[in-house]
């Protein structure tokens, strides 16, 4: 079955990085499209960033300039860099994957920005 494991999440200050990673199994991961979304406490899932198979990417106004998706199809993984990160970027992060639409999800990993 396809499973989706995120790592690279902790407590980063405000202003610093973190490098999110996804490792893919259970599918051919070069035909799929990568996305990253994230949770706050009390608000909606929403989208951060996607990229295409072909390695097309978008990414939601509040992480233009600061955040880059990337994928590695040798390695059947995507990563979200994150810098310059604040306060309001705390949430939990979650790789998902999909053709037509995300089927698949990660269990998801906590970014906390916090002096």
């Amino acid at each position: 079955q396809v499973q989706l494991v995120e790592s690279g999440g902790g407590l980063v200050q405000p202003g610093g990085s973190l490098r999110l990673a996804c490792a893919a199994s259970g599918l051919t991961f070069g035909g799929y499209g990568m996305g990253w979304f994230r949770q706050a406490p009390g608000r909606e899932r929403a989208l951060v960033a996607r990229i295409t198979a072909s390695g097309g990417t978008y990414y939601a106004d509040s992480v233009k300039g600061r955040f880059t998706i990337s994928r590695d199809n040798a390695k059947n993984a995507v990563y979200l860099q994150m810098n310059s990160l604040k306060p309001d970027d705390t949430a939990v992060y979650y790789c998902a994957a999909g053709m037509a639409q995300f089927n698949y999800w990660g269990q998801g990993t906590q970014v906390t920005v916090s002096s």
